[in-house]
């Protein structure tokens, strides 16, 4: 593969990443409007297949129920979900620096891979501390693991075109550190 082909692969993934980052945030803006909305689902549309998930539904209903009444009383405390969606958009663009320039700003890859390797011991500790359903670990879990792949991707990616910069100039590329004068 070509360089410029590797780098378009690798941009692609990173969109994914990043698209799924946006997504996730924004989500996180209106969750007592969504958790209405997939309680009205789950009740009227969705009900021949969701009645067979009554964990499912249970949840919802509760989940609902309960944003609704805490918005009411406490409308504060969606302030704690605004400042998610903001870490989440905020986390997107650090995503801009290696889409930009892969090999340059590798260390973001692997931050997001630290990252989404910290979902899961974050769901098993948090989720029972909140009296949230075992199951839904499964569910917090999996942003962790699905997000994860593109970026390992464009991880193994980046290397091999590092390898292959490495190999144009006659030999390894060792890491320049950041000073004043190689800073963007």
């Amino acid at each position: 593969m070509n360089e410029t082909a590797q780098v378009r692969r690798i941009r692609r993934l990173l969109l994914v990443f990043v698209i799924g980052l946006i997504l996730s945030g924004f989500t996180a803006f209106p969750l007592g409007i969504e958790a209405r909305a997939l309680d009205r689902f789950l009740h009227g549309g969705a009900w021949p297949v969701a009645r067979h998930l009554p964990f499912l539904t249970t949840w919802i209903d509760k989940v609902s129920a309960d944003l609704t009444a805490a918005y009411a009383k406490y409308p504060f405390i969606a302030y704690g979900t605004d400042w998610l969606a903001f870490a989440h958009l905020s986390i997107a663009v650090a995503f801009w620096g290696p889409y930009r320039e892969p090999v340059r700003n590798f260390w973001v890859l692997k931050f997001g891979l630290i990252a989404c390797a910290g979902v899961i011991p974050l769901a098993l500790i948090c989720a029972p501390l909140r009296h949230l359903p075992l199951w839904w670990i499964a569910v917090d879990s999996s942003f962790g693991v699905f997000g994860s792949i593109p970026l390992y991707l464009a991880y193994r990616l980046t290397r091999e075109l590092e390898r292959g910069e490495a190999e144009q100039v006659g030999g390894s590329v060792a890491p320049q550190p950041l000073t004043a004068t190689t800073m963007p």
